[in-house]
């Protein structure tokens, strides 16, 4: 991105609203300037008649939107000023309803990485077309904080409880075929036919798109492979459970892939994760969860956890934090609830 240039850039091409994600240094990171960027657009073609649709893609090939600037909120907290979290979630959360429950189609084009706030302006999206290079997580725990944006009112609708569980807390890499399995992911397109997609897109209609170039990934999903070791282990209510579960499967090869992350998580965040797939797995909307997120949210972010966490892995990037222990799983609840 050239110095001049903005971090979304907003244009309209016959009836489609286009937001193309500009912020390519920063693997496009979500700050407060892009949700504010974005809103102002979806706000003005949500009444504009001759807007029919919109589509949002990356200006970069690596990535769609590697989530939020999880750095610039660690600098907000030690110097003393959580309150810039606090606007921060609230302004992108908000961002996130309306997408959600916007009047008009939003497709998410997402060739590269998609993770953390990245997930948020594309997974509640009527449309999420994905290429062969697309690669999906939530992987909060790992920095002592919790998978948000919707993602746990969200995989409660998408899939079982408890294999939303478990991508929340293991923060699991998913492949293309392991999106579309889930329904993180709508549609596939090869990333040979991105510009000639897009093209149809705008010139015809998403409908003959779809109809052109969607298609199925080569690979099989991993995670479907997987599923039924899922169901007993984070079908568990607590984390307490899921890791005694865990521990007792018989499936050595299993083990050894969940073990990993679940080692490298913040105990607090594995408990508080718990918790909160637990209460948005009743919750009746998407404002709902991401009330309940946002709870969880603002206090994870002053807990010594957070900050540690982002330190090892985007400020010393020596991913050795030193974590502290969890509360018990039934204050984080009690937390969200008051």
């Amino acid at each position: 991105m050239n110095i001049s240039e903005p971090p979304v850039i907003i244009r309209v091409q016959h009836k489609t609203g286009i937001v193309a994600l500009n912020r390519a240094k920063a693997l496009n990171s979500i700050n407060l300037e892009m949700v504010n960027i974005i809103q102002q657009a979806l706000d003005e073609w949500a009444a504009d008649d001759a807007i029919s649709q919109v589509l949002i893609y990356s200006t970069s090939e690596r990535a769609f939107c590697a989530g939020g600037d999880i750095r610039e909120l660690r600098d907000a907290v030690i110097a003393g000023n959580p309150e810039f979290g606090d606007h921060y979630f609230t302004e992108e959360f908000n961002l996130v309803n309306c997408l959600g429950t916007y009047p008009k189609p939003v497709i998410a084009l997402i060739n590269g990485i998609v993770m953390g706030g990245g997930m948020g302006v594309s997974m509640h999206n009527s449309h999420r077309i994905i290429t062969e290079n697309a690669l999906a997580a939530m992987p909060e725990t790992a920095i002592g904080y919790v998978p948000d944006v919707g993602f746990t009112y969200f995989a409660h609708q998408i899939t079982t409880p408890a294999i939303a569980k478990f991508l929340g807390i293991t923060g699991w890499r998913m492949s293309p075929a392991d999106m579309l399995w889930t329904g993180v992911a709508s549609h596939f397109i090869k990333s040979a036919d991105i510009e000639a997609f897009t093209n149809t897109l705008l010139e015809n209609s998403l409908e003959q798109a779809l109809d052109t170039f969607s298609t199925q990934p080569e690979e099989s999903s991993t995670l479907e492979s997987f599923a039924s070791s899922i169901e007993e282990t984070f079908g568990q209510e607590t984390g307490e459970l899921i890791d005694a579960a865990l521990a007792a499967h018989p499936d050595a090869a299993f083990r050894a892939k969940i073990e990993k992350p679940l080692r490298q998580a913040a105990p607090s965040a594995v408990v508080a994760t718990s918790a909160l797939m637990n209460q948005n797995r009743e919750a009746q909307s998407l404002r709902e969860g991401l009330d309940n997120e946002l709870v969880m949210a603002l206090f994870m972010i002053r807990q010594p956890d957070f900050a540690e966490g982002v330190r090892a892995a985007v400020v010393d990037k020596d991913r050795n934090p030193q974590f502290g222990a969890a509360l018990p799983e039934e204050n984080y609840l009690e937390l969200i609830k008051n």
